[in-house]
């Protein structure tokens, strides 16, 4: 049974800095993409980030390009979303994924999904 168990998110001021870390088990993934998500309240849940887990290939939304960084730790089954310089539009619930080595920014082709981990960026 694949688990994806999300953690660090929290409460920052604008300008600061989390790291989200995303433990997956169950599985291997080294044929797998694992992505970053995040939904706002009354929005759709949106591509962040995401990473090939054998070749390390990354993709970014261009909202976050330049302030996160995704990476991942393949002896530990972890991937790590660092986030940088904060803004309040950050605000969200922060999703893990895992799917498909092709599935890139498509939410679709994300089978699997951790519970999330709230993100709150004050002003």
């Amino acid at each position: 049974q694949v688990q994806l168990v999300e953690s660090g998110g929290g409460l920052v001021q604008t300008g600061g800095s989390l790291r989200l870390s995303c433990a997956a088990s169950g599985r291997t993934f080294s044929g797998s993409a694992m992505g970053w998500f995040r939904q706002a309240p009354g929005k759709e849940r949106e591509f962040v980030a995401s990473i090939t887990w054998s070749r390390g290939t990354t993709y970014y939304a261009g909202s976050v390009k330049g302030r996160f960084t995704i990476s991942r730790d393949n002896a530990n089954n972890t991937v790590y979303l660092q986030m940088n310089s904060l803004k309040p539009e950050d605000t969200a619930v922060y999703y893990c994924a895992a799917g498909a080595y092709y599935a890139y920014t498509d939410r679709d082709k994300y089978n699997y999904w951790g519970q999330g981990t709230q993100v709150t960026v004050s002003s």
